[in-house]
């Protein structure tokens, strides 16, 4: 008798402790769709086919499905309407779609600067922002994200909007050869892409970062607030495979520069692998992950944003101040940082 006790003693005790375990979930049947607002091949993409090659996703048991809307503008309306479930893009869409009903909210970043520059050669007589006077900036299409930063940069050195003028080029091998053969006298473009220039076209660029938002990000993961709540146990495993793969970029970058090849589907030459390597090592700044060791990777500074969306009103790109409270939350960064960074470095680094 006092052994069947003791027996179901001990079963009802394993049973509690079980209960009390946590909750491993299954891989999802319903994936999340991340939609980019670029291109597979983009600089900006690094954290997302790091994240899936090293099993980041897997390991948070998390289907992740990923489609592409070529331009950040469509990729919100796509995650607006319900066609996707994150939105992976530059932050404008989210502030200027918001007077018209556009409602996101950005949960990410992947980016701690502003990511837009002016670039001119090494060698260019351009030495102050008052030197770009009568000069042509390329840009990569009419009416760019780039414009606002350079515009910026330059009416707030003395010169005038009609004392330069743009020009669209393109990008690749289209841009590297304008600026090589002086059809444009600098290129105001995203500065990784000017980065991969320097690395692939030989280039050596001078950059000039606008005052007053260089160090605000404006690059994330965005979904819409329906989303947010219906699906946060996911978005919070995502934000924390994205969170392993900035540390991973930085301490390890010529394996992640092979994830990030695979992933796009390029052909993994040592040529290739060598410059995107390369490429990940300049931009850095471009990319979370400062201090690995941080348990804040991926927050976005409420008031970096303040001051973004002060700047968008002031420079009429948003008839009204957008609260900023309304455009981004922080719950999910606690999470997605809730492990042993240190470990998680030694490992990362031992990775082959």
């Amino acid at each position: 008798m006092i052994g069947r006790f003791a027996r179901l003693i001990f079963c009802l005790a394993a049973l509690a402790s079980a209960l009390a375990l946590p909750r491993v979930p299954a891989l999802a049947d319903d994936p999340l769709i991340v939609v980019g607002g670029s291109n597979p091949t983009g600089f900006f993409e690094v954290l997302d086919h790091v994240a899936e090659r090293a099993g980041f996703f897997r390991d948070e048991h998390l289907a992740v499905e990923k489609q592409y809307a070529g331009n950040p503008s469509a990729c919100a309306q796509l995650v607006a309407t319900g066609k996707g479930d994150i939105c992976s893009m530059g932050f404008e869409p989210v502030l200027q779609g918001y007077e018209r009903g556009l409602r996101l909210q950005v949960f990410l970043s992947r980016d701690p600067r502003f990511e837009h520059v002016l670039g001119v050669l090494d060698d260019s007589p351009i030495r102050t922002l008052g030197d770009f006077k009568g000069k042509t900036l390329g840009e990569i299409s009419a009416g760019s994200a780039a414009e606002l930063g350079a515009v910026s940069t330059l009416e707030g050195a003395g010169l005038k909007r009609s004392d330069f003028s743009f020009l669209p080029i393109g990008f690749g091998a289209a841009a590297i050869a304008a600026i090589a053969s002086h059809k444009v006298d600098a290129e105001a473009f995203p500065f990784p892409e000017l980065a991969s220039y320097e690395i692939v076209g030989h280039l050596k660029f001078r950059y000039f970062w606008n005052p007053i938002l260089k160090d605000i990000g404006d690059v994330g993961y965005a979904a819409t607030p329906a989303v947010i709540a219906a699906k946060g146990d996911q978005l919070q495993r995502f934000a924390r495979a994205i969170v392993k793969a900035s540390i991973l970029v930085r301490v390890n970058p010529q394996l992640a520069a092979r994830y990030f090849l695979d992933g796009a589907k390029i052909k993994p030459t040592d040529e290739a692998l060598q410059n995107e390597a390369r490429l990940l090592e300049l931009s850095q700044d471009q990319l979370p992950g400062a201090v690995p060791t941080s348990t804040r990777i991926g927050a976005i500074p409420p008031l970096g944003l303040e001051v973004y969306t002060s700047f968008l009103a002031a420079n009429n790109l948003t008839s009204v101040k957008v609260p900023v409270r309304d455009v981004m939350t922080d719950r999910f960064i606690g999470f997605a940082n809730d492990f042993d960074h240190r470990a998680f470095i030694a490992y990362a680094r031992g990775l082959r």
